[in-house]
């Protein structure tokens, strides 16, 4: 079993930044791809971006050029680093991690959730 921890979320206004964070622990074995994802009230959950083990990325058009994913392979931790934040950044975000235990079988884990609001 492995135990996702989000920290970071919080209020910020328009044009800033703030930081999210992503630590797994637990019985891990091999992490592959760790992703965050977002939802906002009355909308679908969206992936916002995904990084690979090797560090491939890819992101939602809506938040090219202003965040950034990165991974800590040591410290099984994804990060997503948001900058010129918008009003319609505001959702609460998940991190979803890859994980393949012993024998190469697939698990799929989320975090809890932490609420991002961008004040206008």
């Amino acid at each position: 079993q492995v135990q996702l921890v989000e920290s970071g979320g919080g209020l910020v206004q328009a044009g800033g930044s703030r930081g999210l964070s992503c630590a797994a622990s637990g019985r891990i074995f091999t992490i592959d791809n760790m992703a965050w994802y977002r939802q906002a009230p009355g909308k679908q959950r969206e992936l916002v971006a995904v990084i690979s083990r090797g560090g491939s990325t890819n992101y939602a058009d809506s938040v090219k050029g202003r965040f950034t994913i990165s991974r800590d392979n040591a410290k099984n931790t994804v990060y997503l680093q948001m900058n010129s934040l918008k009003p319609e950044d505001t959702a609460v975000y998940y991190c979803n991690v890859i994980h393949y235990r012993v024998g190469m079988i697939r698990e799929d884990y989320w975090g809890q959730g932490t609420q991002v609001t961008v004040s206008s």
